[in-house]
């Protein structure tokens, strides 16, 4: 049986997230290190793009200032149409509780809260309560509905995930960012993790942005950006894993091609 439920938390008919000459730098003088050198991206509506690229590319960099957990040394971020720098850091704050959802590889739960207390907290720390009918149709899809009572230290790492997947959907964000969120997962509750945010993506039109470095987990997406050195060098629409790899291996011998 197919359950409805509402669409996400995306105001507005534009790009679900953007940067426009997105520039970092970290340092200063002779130490200084330009991580993103002038960047444009957007996020579509209900697209799932997964950024690849090199160690010390700018990607992780890159999905942190898209995501407002960091801040662009020039150019601007946006999340739908509110411009980043211009918030203020109470509505910044409010606006990552609520319309970003964020799946980190190190999970991020707090071990003295259920399962469910872990997944309403964004909406509690913003005085909301969830929605029930979504609530129930993300944990139920999750296949978490029987251990919602149940602490981190009860659970194994394929439903701790799971509970964290929750967590960045249940407030029904614009858009969720994902950092290498099977990078401590055995590999059939990678996979399992990877075909939820693909059934997010396709059931629920959420907008997913996944950083990683296995090709196999960038096929889901579809769409794969490419960063090289702090610059977007290439993209692939509907990847497979054997043309993400050679993509890669080519970028992995210095030839990062030109930039797009």
């Amino acid at each position: 049986m197919t359950t409805t439920v509402a669409t996400p938390n995306s105001p507005g008919s534009g790009p679900a997230a953007a940067v426009r000459d997105a520039v970092k730098v970290y340092g200063k003088g002779n130490t200084a290190v330009t991580a993103l050198k002038g960047v444009d991206f957007e996020l579509q509506p209900g697209g799932f793009t997964a950024i690849m690229g090199p160690s010390g590319s700018g990607k992780s960099t890159l999905m942190h200032c898209m995501a407002g957990l960091d801040k662009l040394t020039s150019g601007t971020a946006h999340i739908g149409g509110d411009r980043l720098d211009l918030l203020k850091d109470a509505a910044l704050t409010k606006l990552r509780r609520r319309r970003v959802g964020f799946v980190f590889q190190a999970f991020n739960l707090v071990q003295t809260l259920t399962a469910r207390e872990n997944i309403e907290l964004p909406l509690r720390l913003d005085g909301e309560a969830p929605d029930a009918t979504w609530f129930n149709a993300v944990v139920t899809r999750l296949g978490i509905e029987d251990r919602l009572d149940h602490t981190p230290t009860e659970l194994s790492g394929g439903q701790i995930q799971r509970v964290a997947v929750a967590r960045a959907l249940v407030s029904r964000p614009a858009v969720v960012f994902a950092d290498e969120p099977t990078g401590n997962l055995d590999q059939t509750s990678g996979a399992e993790v990877l075909a939820l945010m693909r059934a997010a993506c396709d059931d629920y039109g959420q907008t997913i942005v996944l950083v990683t470095h296995d090709p196999t987990s960038a096929a889901v997406a579809d769409r794969v950006l490419f960063l090289f050195d702090g610059k977007i060098v290439d993209t692939i629409e509907a990847p497979s894993a054997d043309t993400v790899f050679e993509r890669m291996r080519a970028l992995s011998t210095g030839s990062g091609g030109g930039e797009r």
